[in-house]
């Protein structure tokens, strides 16, 4: 009996000291922000680098990579064909993310081809003008694309059928606009080249989210004419919405981070619990708020059931405005 307990408490005592070997933790942890430095997905691996290191959720400092092109679709696919197994990498995702999926412009993928981390914030669309523009408000604009739809060129900072695309066209719907399609809009790889072509001339009007715009607007280098939100900002009570201004448009953009599906459970559940505990920390939530973001939070199984009806809404609109048959 004496051998007996010593043998199992033996046991016990390996399967103890091998218990903190088994736990995942990321050797060189990477976050993908698909789109040119400057814009939402940016703002996203950055805050989220800085504050996991900070908090010491990550032992190991977080790479951000930049890589741009396709609205996504570049880093989308990189991720799911290249690196679908990497327990390292995290993916910036947003509202543009799951309307690439539910129009079908990442080739092939689906809900599934990728493990949704995480959603922890919301914002709204604007649509902006520069500071000389000859739009004083959206009523100006939206008459001006009445006359003529292609005498106005929208810029976004994603691609033609994305989130940046679908916000003027919703506007442009509720001034009478039958044919939205008829809109021009020119798809830029990210939000600061999109603001560089308003900035520069070569576009009109920028269909964007606050954050993008934010350090501009209050610049004064551009004006913001309308906010696509039920009401007006608590902290920018001078940005009248489209609402008020006749057009009931809303258009809300979701943060948050996505992974590769192949990726093992043991970093799946790691990231989703740091992440979690990331987005309750006062230094995390004074990142959303100085870029004016509410929160809007799903984690894990909620995270996955929210992307899915997400997509599913965003394929019927496309289809209701057009862009899907």
């Amino acid at each position: 009996m004496k051998r007996i307990s010593k043998l199992l408490l033996s046991t016990i005592l390996m399967c103890g000291l091998a218990s903190p070997l088994l736990a995942f933790e990321p050797e060189n942890p990477e976050c993908i922000a698909p789109a040119g430095p400057g814009g939402g997905w940016d703002f996203i691996c950055r805050a989220t680098a800085k504050n996991l290191f900070e908090l010491g959720l990550t032992k190991s400092a977080m790479q951000v990579t930049n890589m741009s092109g396709g609205g996504g679709g570049v880093a989308f696919a990189h991720v799911t064909k290249e690196r679908n197994t990497d327990n390292d990498l995290i993916v910036a995702a947003s509202t543009s993310t799951t309307a690439r999926l539910a129009q079908g412009i990442f080739k092939g993928a689906t809900a599934d081809s990728v493990y949704w981390l995480a959603t922890f914030g919301a914002e709204y669309g604007v649509l902006a003008v520069k500071k000389d523009s000859q739009f004083k408000n959206l009523k100006e604009l939206m008459d001006a694309v009445l006359a003529d739809p292609r005498s106005v060129a929208f810029a976004g900072g994603s691609s033609v059928g994305g989130f940046d695309h679908i916000k003027p066209m919703l506007v442009a719907r509720k001034a009478g606009l039958k044919d939205v399609r008829q809109l021009k809009y020119v798809a830029y790889s990210g939000g600061g080249e999109a603001m560089t072509g308003l900035l520069s001339g070569a576009v009109q009007v920028m269909s964007g989210d606050f954050s993008e715009l934010r350090g501009f607007y209050e610049s004064g280098d551009c004006r913001i004419i309308a906010i696509l939100a039920p009401e007006r900002l608590k902290g920018f009570p001078d940005i009248p919405t489209a609402r008020e201004q006749g057009y009931d448009a809303i258009g809300a953009n979701w943060r948050g981070l996505y992974m590769p599906a192949g990726a093992s459970a043991e970093a799946k559940e790691f990231w989703a619990n740091a992440i979690k505990k990331m987005t309750e920390s006062e230094a995390f939530q004074k990142d959303l708020e100085a870029k004016a973001i509410e929160p809007f939070n799903n984690f894990g199984a909620d995270a996955e059931k929210f992307a899915k009806s997400d997509i599913k809404e965003i394929a019927d609109l496309s289809r209701e405005i057009g862009i899907l048959k």
